[in-house]
């Protein structure tokens, strides 16, 4: 298994702006915009989150692949760096969720 998936599926969701929304379901999604994108975000979550609760851990591990596929969709169609997400990551890790959630406000 790449350990590089996400930042591979990141590239591959770039690369579809430049893809005929005839054979690209994901330049389909870019072309409608972020209101459209971040719509099948909140599905997928609801969907991961029914999966959590009630279905089996192979429904749970298909709903959340979509959910982060969704993520990094809506990412790209507002034009924000995955990397840049990573970074961000990055400059927590360590940090209390609770002192991380100060540093905020």
């Amino acid at each position: 298994m790449s350990e590089d998936i996400l930042n591979n599926l990141a590239a591959t969701i770039k690369a579809r702006r430049s893809t005929s929304s005839d054979i690209s379901y994901t330049r389909k999604l870019l072309d409608a915009g972020p209101e459209k994108c971040a719509k099948k975000l909140g599905e997928e979550a609801a969907e991961t989150i029914i999966a959590a609760l009630v279905q089996t851990d192979d429904d749970l591990k298909n709903e959340a692949a979509d959910l982060l596929y969704h993520l990094l969709v809506l990412l790209e169609s507002r034009m924000v760096d995955f990397n840049d997400v990573l970074k961000k990551l990055e400059q927590r890790e360590g940090l209390s969720g609770l002192k991380e959630k100060v540093t905020r406000t």
